[in-house]
């Protein structure tokens, strides 16, 4: 990753901000790694986790915005930053994935059970 970039100088969203079906043009990327995935996600998202990023770059979507979401937002606001500073829009999903849940907004597993944030 690149220098840090102070944190008020990273733009962020709260979840509740998000609309329910997100605009035209964007994506949301989940960087959580893939336990965290399978146990909940955002049906709509895209996961790539950060561990992956630098070498998977190919695989982020095309996208006019990309939000950026981890478990709590401080993931999501490193990779936000760096995307920022490599040539894409992203805006990081403060709060992440512990506030995406918390506002009521629906998650989707991979595994048993009901889904959750880890």
């Amino acid at each position: 990753m690149t220098t840090p970039v102070p944190p008020d100088q990273i733009p962020g969203v709260q979840p509740e901000d998000l609309p329910a079906d997100l605009p035209e043009g964007s994506a949301l990327l989940d960087v959580r790694e893939d336990d965290e995935w399978r146990a909940g996600h955002a049906a709509e998202a895209v996961h790539l986790p950060m561990s992956e990023l630098p070498q998977r770059l190919d695989e982020i979507p095309e996208a006019d915005r990309l939000y950026v979401v981890c478990r709590s937002g401080g993931r999501s606001a490193r990779v936000t930053a760096y995307l920022n500073a490599n040539g894409w829009d992203a805006v990081n999903v403060e709060r992440g994935m512990n506030g995406w849940a918390a506002t009521g907004r629906p998650l989707v597993s991979d595994g048993p059970g009901e889904p959750c944030v880890l």
